[in-house]
């Protein structure tokens, strides 16, 4: 286990895969398998069965993205204002 800067109810961005650039709070962080549950991001469908107590179905539900995939909010936006082709999109517009 390496030590974290991230911890559950952070705002992060995804950084790589095919939810890359959106936000989310961190619901879940599994420090052994380092990846994090994200709100709203990376769902996938889910069968389920029926039992005794509920209905089954299909319902849609977070699944994990490994950590190195995913940044802080505040640094991802440092880092945005530092580039010059951020500043010059803001200049234009």
């Amino acid at each position: 286990m390496s030590k974290t800067d991230i911890k559950k109810g952070d705002e992060v961005v995804v950084i790589a895969g095919a939810e890359k650039g959106k936000r989310g709070e961190i619901l879940a962080y599994n420090r052994v398998a380092e990846r994090v549950t994200i709100k709203g991001l990376n769902l996938v469908k889910r069968h389920l069965k029926r039992t005794q107590d509920g209905a089954g179905g299909i319902t849609e539900r977070e699944a994990a993205i490994h950590r190195s995939n995913v940044m802080l909010a505040s640094l991802w936006d440092a880092r945005r204002a530092k580039k010059p082709a951020a500043k010059a999109a803001k200049a234009t517009k």
